[in-house]
């Protein structure tokens, strides 16, 4: 009651100052009329300047609405006032028009009709009319304001795209949710005439548009081996279109989507030096690892170059693997050229199309001072002696670079001197490869090369001469003939002996060697053999055979050699023939028988025996007697019975002769006996002849045998008769421990040999087995020494075969096999089969389970071999076993916690003395994924708003889930339990919510959608769900004003009627549907205020308060009514999709912002705002 107390009194107070306007009207009709009239000064516009507001393209007499009234207050009633537009409307679109209610002339501004030209915001959006008001027969009074007209927007524009073919090319691989392009399009229209939305004209699953940004997102898995390329036709539709129940025409643009492997990712480059200490050629700098993050050739490594820093072609790169890659030197490089090191600039390429470069790096190479170090001999030239008898595998020496490299290699350069010797490739151990006795030169020239550092070292080898040649004598035998007539000291042979030794060993004396005397002598020195007596070819051997020895001067003992010499006596005829018995008589008978032999003469010649002749020197003149010159017989030639007494004895001289000398004469006195019939007799006297010659001839029997016997004699004593033999107690096997110093004695061969001198003299030498050249021995006493050190570790045991020679000849060896067993001793750390160790094994692998088995070796043997494991890294979830090295888990693995456990083990050996020896192994425990864990919706619940007009296609949310499980146990498919009845569809590969219907928030403000999530494991798979909570937020669809189908009503009401009673009914209309055309209508102004009620529903007039005429206007101007508008806005703090409010409501909206700070950033401002559009 208090509000319509107060607006009682307003409306007397208008209704007073309405009565004095009247009453100073009707007084100024009687003054003079040529002064001003008092109404003059009444008459005029209350405002200056007036807005007015009319749509683009309005009808023909469409009016313009003001928010106040426009027009002149009638102080009198009989004016009329007519209003004329003189100004702003050069294109006659505007006429101007009078409408009097009551004491108020409303000026009213229509549009033209017939051909005047239709208004057109984009083209002019504001015109200003000067608008002329006079009364009809009154020239003086007239006024003037100023009407402002703004040309409202209406949508008749069309977005337009801008430009309208658009193409990208994206990657295969380009992750979901992925912005890829943007469509842009503009629409002439202002406000919300000018939004319009996005969308696919067909639909498409593989991407989304945002509806009013016009970004393009992938919503699904590319694969470019099904399709490489999509053409796109996106909508631009304006919003407006839609609000009014027109889709309209939109406007289209292509947009062509190419996929192809991109080659996307640059290769990194990891590098990895690495420290050489040779100076070769070839030498390993660096290792580079390239890695690239693309698939296929794109991500294929090309090269690896060098850019910038080589100018000199020092280094070249060589590629190891298919992303490994090595920095070598090209030659041998001269680091004093580069005392700073090396700046290398690397860049590597992959083979994609077009091709990626990596970062460029540089690496910096510098050769340390250790590695200044050249690698060469300690010696260029080399000086070695060696015995000349050494025995074919005796070292001579060892000849190594410094320092020496584990893969060096030496070889001796072909020449003539390398034949005799070889090299332990290994050991650089030269050695003789043959016997050197019988080599003519002693100075050897060779030379060491090991093969990678191409270094080499000339070795000098001299052999040391031995007393290892004997004597040989120029001949095979000596034989000559001698007179032996030859006087004593005659020269009668010289023998002649070389000896290839040097010194004293090749100085030869000579000597005869017989058992029996001879009549010869030999110079020692020159080898002249002489007579040392008369020679008698009768009394003496015919033939001399004897042994001639030539020996040199040598140490430990003398070589001789012996030649046989024949000396042939030439027997010479010296002797004169014996007769045996001389001086022979006696007589035969006168009848003695003609022919019948009388005597038989002897004589002997020592020289030549069988050649002696006979003959008669005198006596027998009257031929009565014959000698038969061969045999001596003396016969009786003729008869003796004619011969005359007087011849009664004969006396014949007889010779004897060898035809060169005659014997003496001998006489046969021969007596003729004429008394004895048939008598002979004789006798002579002996001269011993024959047995004398019987003894000489005995004597030179004898001397025959003898040279005989010397002759068939064997010196035994120069013979090598026996074979150097191993001492009985010879072993089998020895043991030697490997760290046993070089030169330390090893084992002493003992052997015999039987024979005396050098026949007897034993050379020690290890023929065979000695690989590594770790042994020597001693030349002549048989010692074996460490030469090298061993490694048992390399080879634990040695068969040496030993021999030994002697120095006889022909000379003679033995041979034994000795295996040398090496020892061990702590000197190997143990070490694992491998440098790393890597496992995988399921997350949900159970306590106690072995995952795997660590093996190190030790090269050493029992204790010093024994490994024992341990863990270096602090874990209780894995341990090992000390023995055998098996890890097993002891404690529960997560994956998802922790996807890796880098280990460090520990191996180390027990010896029972010294200090122990370990070495350390990574291990690295993968854990493979289990699925265990279900997807988890981020967030666990969804809010999501969408404005009720947006296109359908558009995606209204996004799934996101996180599954740490890998592979299928982490691949996730989404569906929707409940879809609204197909009202929206769910993506099940990247969670796009997209809407299939239209939504309308008068018929459902809010949509609860439940989404599964469910991973692909095996053999389960796990799931869960979330909610999507969708508020649909309200579009304004009030599009249209409620209007009355006339400007003003006149009603009537009786003085002294009732409260309640009806007095007339209002009506609008709204063009708009559903609740935004409900109409409600209220009284806004008047000066009836408080009298008179309205129902909001039916637009009632009823009167509140009894009327009287004598206190009121009986005629009551009933103002413009305004509906109520009663709407529920929401606001979307992150939206970019506008929505305009009324005033009041949006600041309330923005206090509601300040005042409400959710996290989700979302504010919702429900407000229920009653308001009133004023025109007047």
């Amino acid at each position: 009651m208090g509000q319509w107390a107060g607006m009682q009194v307003l409306f007397l107070g208008l209704s007073l100052q309405l009565l004095l306007l009247i009453f100073r009207q009707s007084a100024g009709h009687d003054q003079n009329p040529h002064v001003i009239p008092q109404d003059a000064l009444n008459f005029s516009f209350p405002n200056s300047v007036y807005h007015a507001t009319v749509y683009e393209n309005s009808a023909a007499r469409t009016y313009a609405n003001s928010k106040i009234k426009m027009g002149i207050h009638l102080s009198k009633r009989s004016w009329e006032i007519r209003y004329r537009i003189t100004s702003g409307d050069d294109e006659g679109l505007f006429k101007a028009e009078d409408y009097v209610l009551g004491d108020f002339c409303f000026l009213r501004i229509r549009t033209k009709g017939g051909n005047a030209a239709i208004l057109n915001r984009e083209i002019q959006d504001n015109y200003v009319l000067t608008v002329k008001a006079y009364v009809k027969g009154q020239a003086l009074l007239e006024t003037w304001t100023k009407v402002s007209i703004q040309v409202l927007d209406m949508n008749d524009l069309r977005p337009l795209f801008s430009p309208t073919t658009y193409s990208v090319t994206i990657a295969e691989s380009t992750p979901l949710r992925t912005s890829i392009a943007q469509v842009t399009a503009t629409d002439a229209d202002i406000g919300s005439n000018g939004e319009f939305y996005f969308f696919f004209k067909d639909k498409m699953e593989l991407f989304a548009v945002h509806p009013t940004s016009g970004v393009v997102y992938l919503s699904g898995k590319l694969n470019v081996n099904e399709q490489d390329q999509y053409d796109l036709e996106i909508m631009a539709v304006d919003r407006g279109m839609k609000l009014y129940g027109n889709n309209g025409v939109g406007s289209t643009a292509k947009l062509f989507v190419h996929i192809e492997h991109v080659n996307e990712h640059s290769p990194v480059m990891t590098i990895v030096t690495h420290s050489d200490s040779r100076l070769d050629k070839n030498s390993l700098y660096a290792i580079i690892i390239v890695e690239d993050l693309d698939e296929g050739l794109n991500g294929e490594i090309n090269s690896v170059n060098i850019m910038d820093g080589d100018p000199s072609g020092e280094f070249y790169i060589e590629k190891h693997g298919e992303k490994e890659f090595a920095i070598k030197s090209t030659k041998i490089i001269n680091w004093d050229t580069f005392p700073y090191g090396c700046n290398l600039t690397l860049q590597a390429k992959d083979r994609g199309i077009p091709p990626q470069f990596s970062a460029p790096q540089v690496l910096q190479i510098i050769f340390s001072k250790q590695k200044t170090t050249e690698a060469k001999f300690e010696q260029e030239f080399y000086v070695a002696s060696l015995n000349e008898i050494s025995p074919p595998g005796t070292i001579v020496g060892i000849f190594k670079i410094r320092p020496e490299a584990d893969d060096a290699e030496y070889i001796l350069t072909p020449s003539a001197d390398s034949s005799f010797f070889k090299i332990n490739t290994l050991t650089g151990a030269i050695s003789t490869s043959c016997w050197l006795t019988h080599v003519s030169k002693d100075i050897f020239i060779l030379e060491v090369l090991e093969v990678d550092s191409n270094v080499r070292a000339k070795v000098q080898i001299t052999t040391e001469d031995t007393n290892d040649n004997t004597p040989e004598f120029s001949q095979s035998y000596y034989e000559v003939f001698v007179n032996e007539s030859v006087p004593a000291g005659t020269n009668i042979l010289t023998v002649s002996a070389v000896d290839e030794d040097k010194g004293e060993n090749g100085y030869i004396t000579y000597s005869i060697h017989c058992h029996q005397q001879l009549p010869f002598t030999i110079n020692q020195f020159s080898g002249v053999i002489s007579s040392n007596t008369d020679l008698d070819f009768e009394v003496s051997p015919e033939v001399f055979v004897f042994v001639v020895r030539a020996s040199d001067w040598g140490s430990p003992y003398r070589r001789e050699s012996e030649v046989n010499v024949t000396i042939h006596l030439q027997n010479l005829n010296d002797n004169k023939p014996l007769f045996e018995k001389v001086a022979c008589k006696g007589g035969i008978s006168v009848d003695f028988p003609v022919d019948e032999i009388i005597t038989t003469m002897s004589a002997i010649d020592i020289d030549e025996l069988e050649l002696v002749k006979y003959k008669i020197i005198s006596g027998n003149e009257l031929g009565l007697f014959d000698l038969n010159p061969d045999s001596g017989v003396l016969a009786l030639r003729n008869s003796l019975s004619t011969l005359s007494p007087k011849y009664s004895i004969f006396s014949l001289k007889i010779t004897a002769t060898d035809g060169e000398n005659f014997s003496d004469p001998m006489f046969v006195n021969i007596s003729i006996v004429h008394e004895k019939s048939l008598y002979k007799h004789f006798t002579c006297k002996e001269t011993s002849v024959a047995q004398k010659l019987a003894e000489k001839l005995l004597k030179k029997s004898k001397a025959i045998t003898k040279s005989k016997i010397e002759e068939g004699f064997i010196d035994l004593f120069s013979i090598n008769r026996q074979t150097p033999q191993f001492d009985k107690a010879f072993p089998t096997d020895i043991a030697v421990q490997e760290d046993l110093k070089v030169a330390s004695s090893v084992f002493k061969v003992n052997a015999y040999d039987g024979d005396a001198g050098f026949n007897g003299q034993i050379l020690y030498s290890i023929s065979d087995g000695n690989t590594d050249n770790c042994f020597n021995i001693d030349l002549w006493t048989g010692l074996i020494s460490v030469f090298l050190p061993m490694d048992r570790e390399k080879r634990d045991r040695y068969i040496l075969n030993l021999t030994i020679y002697d120095l006889g000849r022909p000379q003679k060896a033995s041979w034994r096999l000795l295996t040398v067993h090496i020892a061990d001793t702590n000197d190997n750390a143990p070490q694992f089969l491998q440098e790393g160790h890597k496992i995988v094994i399921p997350e949900n692998t159970a306590i106690g389970t072995v995952i795997i088995q660590v093996e190190a070796t030790d090269k050493d043997l029992g204790v010093n071999g024994e490994v024992v494991y341990s863990l270096l890294t602090s874990t209780t979830l894995f341990s090992i076993n000390s023995t055998n090295g098996i890890v097993y888990v002891t404690g529960q693995l997560d994956r998802e916690l922790v996807p890796f456990y880098n280990l460090k083990i520990k191996a180390r050996d027990n010896p029972d003395k010294g200090r122990h020896k370990f070495s350390v192994t990574s291990l690295k425990v993968i854990l493979e994924d289990v699925n265990d864990c279900p997807p988890l919706f981020i967030p666990s619940v969804y809010k999501a708003r969408a404005l009720e007009d947006i296109p359908l296609g558009t995606v209204v949310a996004w799934i996101e889930t996180q599954d740490p499980d890998l592979g299928f146990g982490g691949q996730v498919r989404y569906s929707l339990i409940n879809d609204h009845n197909g009202w929206f569809e769910l993506d099940r590969n990247s969670g796009a919510i997209r809407l299939t219907k239209e939504l309308d928030y008068e018929m459902q403000q809010f949509y609860n959608l439940t989404v599964k999530a469910k991973d692909k494991g095996k053999p389960v798979s796990l799931l869960s769900v979330s909610f999507v909570e969708l508020e649909v937020i309200d579009v304004n669809e009030n599009l249209y004003a409620p209007y009355f189908s006339h400007f003003a009503l006149t009603g009537i009401v009786e003085e002294n009627a009732p409260i309640g009673t009806t007095l007339l009914q209002v009506s609008a209309q709204d063009e708009d549907a559903g609740r935004d055309g409900e109409i409600h209508y209220s009284i806004r102004d008047g000066s009836g205020l408080g009298r008179f009620a309205i129902d909001e529903e039916t637009g009632e007039f009823s009167l509140m308060k009894k009327m009287y005429v004598h206190s009121h206007i009986n005629e009551l101007m009933l103002k413009r009514l305004q509906e109520l508008v009663q709407e529920t806005k929401t606001l979307n703090g992150t939206s970019h999709w506008p929505t305009v409010f009324p005033l009041k409501f949006l600041l309330k909206a923005i206090q509601l912002q300040k005042e409400n700070k959710t996290e989700t950033g979302q504010i919702v401002a429900y407000e229920e705002q009653t308001y009133y559009l004023t025109d007047w």
